[in-house]
C-alpha cells in the first residue's frame, strides 16, 4: 500500500495536475473561440524557458520566478491572437486550426534559436524526498503540483463564476497562457526543459479537455486527473508481481479509456460542447 501511494498514486496526481493546467486553456479556447489551439503546448514551452531565464538572471527558485514566465506566455498568446488569428476569424475554423500549427512551429523554432536545443534543468542535483511518518516518501515537487492545481481550480472557479470578464476573449487567452506557463514549469521541474516539452504533452492535454467536456474548465481538470491516473496505475502490479501493462504502453491505455468513454458519452464527463 505504501509503495502504491509513493510511486503510483502521488506521481499520478502530480502528472494529472500538469495535464489539467494545460487542458483548461485548451478547453476554454475551444469553448469560447471555437478552434483547437495546437500551439498551446508551445506556449507552455515559452513560459518554461522565460522562467528559466529569470532563474539564471535573478537566482530565484523556479516557482518564485514563475511570474516572469506567466507574463511572457501571456504576451506571446495575445500577440499571436492579434497578428495571426484575428484576421482569420471570419473564415472557416479550419484556417485558424492550420494557422495554430504554424504558430507552434514558430514558437518552437524561436525557442531553439534563442535558448538552443539542448536539455536544461531548473535545479541541479538530487532533490531529497519528503518523509512523512517514516512511511511516505514523496517528491516535494509532486506536493507542490497538487497544491497548485487545487489553488488554481478554486481561483478559476471564482473568476469564471463571479466576474463579468471571466468569459471574454482576452481573459481566455490570459488564463490559458498563465496556466500553460505554470504547467510548463512544473513539467520542467519534474524532468527537464527542452524545445519539445509542450509539444510532447499536447495530445494528453487535448485528450483531457475532450474527456472532461469541451468548454468546461473543471471538466478539463477532471479529465487531466483521469488520463494521468490511468497512465500511472495501469503499470501497477495489480494481479501478479509484474506490471499489469508494460509502462511503455501506459499512454495508449489512457487514450483507450478516453475513446471508450466518449463512445458512450461523447459530450464528456461534464457534458461539454460537441464538435
Amino acid at each position: 500500500m505504501i509503495e502504491f501511494i509513493n510511486f503510483y498514486l502521488v506521481p499520478g496526481l502530480a502528472l494529472g495536475s500538469i495535464y489539467a493546467l494545460g487542458a483548461i486553456g485548451i478547453s476554454m479556447i475551444f469553448g469560447i473561440l471555437r478552434f483547437a489551439h495546437f500551439a498551446h503546448g508551445d506556449v507552455m514551452t515559452l513560459g518554461a524557458y522565460a522562467t528559466l531565464t529569470a532563474v539564471w538572471a535573478l537566482g530565484l527558485h523556479p516557482l518564485l520566478a514563475l511570474p516572469v514566465g506567466i507574463a511572457f506566455a501571456i504576451l506571446a498568446a495575445l500577440l499571436v491572437d492579434r497578428v495571426f488569428y484575428k484576421p482569420l476569424r471570419e473564415l472557416p475554423t479550419i484556417y485558424t486550426v492550420i494557422a495554430s500549427f504554424g504558430v507552434a512551429l514558430i514558437f518552437r523554432s524561436s525557442v531553439q534559436l534563442i535558448w538552443g536545443s539542448q536539455n536544461e534543468v531548473f535545479i541541479r542535483g538530487v532533490q531529497k524526498p519528503l518523509v512523512v511518518f517514516d512511511l511516505f516518501r514523496v517528491s516535494l515537487l509532486h506536493v507542490e503540483s497538487i497544491a497548485i492545481i487545487v489553488l488554481s481550480a478554486i481561483a478559476l472557479h471564482y473568476f469564471l463564476s463571479r466576474t463579468r470578464t471571466g468569459r471574454s476573449m482576452r481573459s481566455t487567452w490570459i488564463i490559458g497562457a498563465s496556466l500553460a506557463a505554470v504547467a510548463g514549469v512544473l513539467s520542467g521541474l519534474d524532468t527537464n526543459i527542452h524545445p519539445n516539452l509542450g509539444w510532447n504533452l499536447i495530445l494528453p492535454m487535448f485528450a483531457a479537455a475532450i474527456l472532461g467536456g469541451i468548454g468546461k474548465p473543471m471538466g478539463a481538470l477532471l479529465g487531466g486527473m483521469v488520463i494521468a491516473l490511468v497512465e500511472e496505475l495501469s503499470s501497477y502490479p495489480w494481479i501478479t508481481d509484474e506490471p499489469l501493462i508494460n509502462p511503455s504502453y501506459k499512454t495508449a491505455t489512457a487514450f483507450f479509456i478516453m475513446v471508450v468513454l466518449l463512445i458512450f458519452r461523447p459530450q464528456g464527463l461534464l457534458r461539454g460542447r460537441l464538435f
